[in-house]
C-alpha cells in the first residue's frame, strides 16, 4: 500500500511540477481578476458563450475527441508530400505595400496603412504543450520570429497552443510595441515579462483607438479558452481592425452563431474577412466553423474578401487535410465574395482584386 501511495505522490508532483512551467501562463490575478468579474460575460466563475453551447453535440468529452484523434488511424490526416510554402522577406518588405501573408494555420501577418499587426504567431513545430503532440506537417515550419519585423500589434485570439506560443511569443518579444487580447489572456503575457503598459485587454464589444486612423475592435466570438486544468479564465475573441483605408476582420476560432449577422449590420461592407475554415467536425459545431457556414459567415459579415484559414499545419479534425480548401472553393461559387487561397508565405496584395491563386493543395497527396 505504501508503495502505491508513493506513486500516485510521485505522478502528482510531476504533474504539478509539468503545469508550473513558464509555458503554461499564468491564471488571472489581482485587479485583472476584478475586471473581469465586472464582465457581463463572465458567470458562474467562468466566462460564457452568448448563446449555450456545448462543445460535444455527443456524449464524448472533448479529452476523448482528442484521444482518439492521438490513436485512432485516419486517413489522409496530413499530406504525404511537403506543403508548398514561398519564403516572402518581410524584414526588407515595401512599408508603403497593403498585405497579407499567411504562415499557415491560424498564424498570419498584416501590413495596412504603414502599420504591422502580426496574429496568433506559432513558430513552434509543435502547436502543443508536448513537442511530439500536434506536429505541423511538413516543411510548414519554415518561418521563424527571426523572420518576422518589427510589430505594431500582436493580436491574440485565444489562449490555446495552437494561437498562443510560448517559445514563438518570448522570440518575438524585443519586437512587439503593443499586445491586443480578450480578458485574462493579458496575466499570460505579464508572467512572461511584457509591460502591463503595453498590454490592451478588451472585454467582446469595447474598442480602443490606437495610432491616428486606427482603431480595434474587440468582437465577440462562439468558442472556449485554457492552457492548463482551469478551463474559459480568459476571453476568446474576434476583432475588428479598422485601418484609415479598410476594415479587416480577424476572426479566430468561432462555431457559427447569430453575433456575425450583428457584426455585419454594425460595420456595414467589410474589406477583407479572415475566417476559420479547417480542424472542423460535425459534433465540435457549435465551437467550430463547417466549411458552408464560412461561406454564410462571409455573407452575414458582407465581406468584400474571404481569407479562410486556420487549415494545412496541425491536423486536429478527422477530415483529410485537404479538405477545407476543396470544400470551400466549390461552395464559394455561388456568392459575390472573393476568396483568396494563397500558399503559405505567399504574399497577398488586399488591395488587388485581380490577384490569381492557383489550388496549390490538388497536385499533393
Amino acid at each position: 500500500m505504501w508503495i502505491a501511495i508513493f506513486i500516485v505522490v510521485l505522478v502528482a508532483l510531476a504533474v504539478l511540477i509539468f503545469l508550473n512551467q513558464p509555458r503554461f501562463g499564468k491564471r488571472p490575478s489581482g485587479a485583472r481578476k476584478e475586471r473581469i468579474r465586472q464582465s457581463p460575460n463572465y458567470r458562474d466563475g467562468k466566462f460564457q458563450n452568448l448563446s449555450p453551447t456545448r462543445q460535444m453535440t455527443s456524449g464524448k468529452s472533448y479529452a476523448g475527441s482528442v484521444f482518439d484523434l492521438a490513436v485512432k488511424k485516419k486517413e489522409r490526416l496530413k499530406p504525404v508530400n511537403s506543403v508548398p510554402i514561398i519564403k516572402t522577406d518581410l524584414l526588407t518588405l515595401d512599408p508603403g505595400k497593403d498585405v497579407f501573408v499567411w504562415f499557415g494555420h491560424s498564424s498570419y501577418f498584416i501590413q495596412v496603412d504603414g502599420r504591422r499587426i502580426l496574429v496568433d504567431p506559432v513558430f513552434s513545430r509543435a502547436g502543443a504543450p508536448v513537442f511530439f503532440f500536434n506536429t505541423a506537417f511538413k516543411a510548414t515550419d519554415k518561418y521563424r520570429a527571426d523572420d518576422i519585423p518589427e510589430i505594431d500589434y500582436l493580436v491574440i485570439s485565444h489562449d490555446h497552443w495552437d494561437h498562443l506560443d510560448y517559445n514563438s511569443i518570448k522570440a518575438l518579444k524585443p519586437k512587439i510595441r503593443k499586445v491586443i487580447c480578450g480578458l485574462g489572456v493579458g496575466a499570460h503575457f505579464e508572467h512572461w515579462g511584457f509591460k502591463v503598459e503595453n498590454i490592451i485587454e478588451m472585454d467582446w464589444n469595447e474598442d480602443v483607438a490606437l495610432d491616428t486612423g486606427f482603431r480595434m475592435f474587440c468582437l465577440p466570438a462562439r468558442h472556449f479558452s485554457g492552457r492548463s486544468l482551469s478551463p474559459n479564465q480568459s476571453l476568446w475573441a474576434s476583432f475588428l481592425l479598422q485601418s484609415p483605408s479598410m476594415k479587416i476582420f480577424i476572426g479566430g476560432d468561432s462555431g457559427y452563431d447569430e453575433h456575425y449577422k450583428e457584426i455585419g449590420e454594425r460595420f456595414n461592407e467589410i474589406d477583407v474577412a479572415i475566417l476559420e475554415n479547417g480542424q472542423y467536425d460535425t459534433n465540435w459545431k457549435y465551437i467550430h466553423t463547417l466549411p458552408e457556414q464560412v461561406v454564410q459567415t462571409a455573407k452575414d459579415l458582407h465581406a468584400k474578401k474571404l481569407i479562410p484559414v486556420h487549415n494545412s499545419r496541425f491536423a486536429l479534425g478527422y477530415h483529410p487535410w485537404d479538405d477545407p480548401l476543396r470544400k470551400i472553393t466549390e461552395l464559394h461559387k455561388d456568392t459575390d465574395c472573393l476568396l483568396l487561397t494563397p500558399m503559405i508565405g505567399q504574399e497577398v496584395d488586399l488591395k488587388d482584386d485581380k490577384q490569381v491563386f492557383t489550388r496549390w493543395w490538388e497536385d499533393l497527396n
